[in-house]
């Protein structure tokens, strides 16, 4: 049986005495409010599947109580995720709140700041800056990224830069984390000069809400010989599994030059990426 929102404040009136009619004229095809909130659920639900859901969030949800439970309701959400590809990674672990989860996988983003060097080295946390210190500049060697157009530099001394992620607020909260446990997603790009050889290194931890690591992704350091073709080079690492009490992420990179050339002859990175995804890839 299908079930039908009731009219909010709509009551039977045993008044024999017929209403006198507007003198308004109003248009056959147009709906009454109480037209509107009669709308079987079923098709309600529908409705809010085609309109934004920031819409049905802060608009629809406030016309009326029925409209409500519609819109915080389970199947809504769990059909906009399945709808929109955003899949469980893990079956088992069901959501206590489909609508956070279908939040979460939309606003799925960089939580890196400034990881191209457009705002030079603003966000970043300078750990060591040996030779002549960092340096931003254009790309010597197109990137994969057409839209990257400068790349951080390091010198001829050791030159390392890192950031630290709230997870908390970055809407992330602990709940959420520790029943899900999302992939968390790293990228970062490098590359040397042609004409100088130069390392590059690359440490990412997951840490607790004391800031002690819970895990750690510390490749060894890649080392480039002079002489070689400049090109990119992606590092990438998914962490899966890491268990309960995630609560910050760690990034840190950096590196130098291998033949102490004074000015900016070492490890060129940018494009770096951290990302939580709730669901799987589509």
């Amino acid at each position: 049986m299908k079930r039908r929102a009731k009219a909010m404040g709509a009551t039977q009136s045993s008044d024999p005495v017929p209403r006198r009619k507007s003198s308004a004229t109003v248009p056959s095809n147009s709906l009454s409010q109480g037209d509107m909130l009669a709308v079987p659920l079923e098709i309600l639900e529908e409705i809010f599947l085609n309109v934004p859901a920031h819409q049905v969030v802060h608009v629809c949800r406030l016309v009326c109580q029925q409209w409500k439970e519609v819109a915080d309701s389970e199947s809504l959400w769990r059909e906009r995720c399945r709808r929109e590809g955003y899949r469980l990674r893990d079956a088992s672990k069901i959501p206590k709140d489909w609508r956070l989860f279908y939040h979460l996988c939309k606003k799925r983003r960089n939580l890196l700041n400034n990881p191209k060097g457009e705002h030079k080295m603003k966000d970043w946390q300078i750990l060591e800056s040996g030779g002549d210190n960092w340096k931003v500049e254009g790309v010597m060697e197109p990137h994969p990224n057409e839209a990257v157009q400068k790349n951080f530099v390091t010198s001829f001394g050791m030159c390392k830069k890192s950031q630290l992620i709230d997870l908390g607020k970055e809407g992330y909260i602990p709940s959420f984390m520790d029943h899900f446990q999302p992939d968390i997603k790293i990228s970062d790009w490098y590359a040397p000069r042609f004409d100088c050889g130069s390392e590059y290194e690359i440490s990412v931890e997951l840490l607790n809400q004391r800031k002690t690591p819970i895990q750690t992704f510390a490749p060894e350091t890649i080392y480039f010989e002079q002489w070689n073709d400049q090109k990119w080079n992606q590092m990438k690492h998914v962490f899966q599994n890491y268990g309960k009490g995630v609560r910050y992420i760690r990034f840190t990179h950096g590196g130098k030059d291998t033949q102490f050339w004074k000015g900016w002859y070492g490890i060129r990175v940018t494009d770096s990426c951290v990302e939580i995804c709730p669901g799987t890839d589509t």
